[in-house]
């Protein structure tokens, strides 16, 4: 992917703040654009740049952070957990669902955040999903599992989660039961029809020759279904023809990004301006 300059009437001087994103891959991320556009839109000195940092190499990546100066950095995939021990402290929530996405610069101490479960949730808030009475199915027991079960958690009935790994399943909903009574572990996702959400927080979809996360002939008109991958996958198209509700990711991208953008200038931005970015970004590629 390339990326046009979108600060056009802003230079890169000695005073520019530096942001930007860790993740192994990072090619088809669209986090620069809709950072730009707001920086650009503020008149903030400010950039936002990607960074292919394998995991052999995230350790001198995050020293790079306070070594560099940089204001801050959105971590993705694969690094959301694994980059914890790596900060000097990491904010209480951000400690309970066990994964970063966020690493603020504070005078030279690096903090790590997580702003990917309020983004998933703002997403739901402003497509009308309310969550509260559902029952939820989610694959996935990793990193964004983690931030946004924690939040679904808070007003669903009941949620189940489901991992590749059953242990990895398990600890995630141990972890979850400290302080929630509604959250067990799914043994099996073939049958999906009890649900009335149903969400996706694997990589599967990414590549387009993944296979499904679920089997999407199982589905019925009224549920609803959530990729957190923000590009469109054969799962979310599938899902539409069946009458389910769908949602990618574009709007937990949108949200949680907002929310990073104000971890780091101290202002929120154009909502507005973000989703146009985005919406353009997706249209070239």
């Amino acid at each position: 992917m390339v990326y046009e300059n979108t600060i056009p009437n802003m230079e890169i001087n000695g005073k520019t703040s530096i942001t930007g994103i860790f993740g192994y891959p990072i090619e088809h991320t669209f986090s620069p654009v809709m950072h730009n556009a707001a920086f650009s839109d503020l008149r903030l000195n400010y950039c936002y740049i990607p960074f292919l940092v394998s995991p052999d190499h995230l350790k001198g990546a995050v020293g790079s952070i306070r070594a560099l100066n940089m204001r801050g950095v959105n971590i993705t995939i694969p690094h959301k957990q694994s980059v914890m021990p790596l900060l000097d402290t990491v904010k209480e929530e951000a400690a309970f669902i066990g994964a970063v996405n966020t690493v603020v610069n504070s005078n030279g101490k690096l903090v790590g955040d997580n702003t990917d479960g309020k983004g998933f949730m703002k997403s739901l808030e402003e497509n009308g999903i309310a969550v509260d009475g559902k029952d939820v199915l989610i694959h996935g027991a990793g990193g964004a599992s983690r931030a946004v079960s924690y939040y679904l958690c808070k007003k669903a009935k009941n949620v189940s989660i489901y991992g590749r790994s059953p242990e990895k399943a398990e600890r995630l909903v141990d972890d979850l039961k400290i302080i929630y009574s509604n959250v067990s572990p799914a043994r099996s996702i073939s049958d999906t029809k009890g649900y009335d959400i149903i969400v996706n927080a694997t990589p599967l979809g990414m590549k387009s020759d993944d296979p499904l996360p679920f089997d999407t002939s199982l589905f019925r008109s009224g549920q609803t279904v959530c990729d957190l991958i923000y590009t469109k996958t054969r799962f979310i198209e599938e899902a539409a023809e069946k009458g389910c509700t769908v949602l990618d990711g574009t709007g937990m991208l949108l949200w949680q990004g907002a929310l990073s953008f104000e971890l780091w200038t101290g202002k929120q931005p154009d909502i507005s301006v973000m989703r146009n970015a985005l919406q353009k970004a997706r249209q070239r590629y």
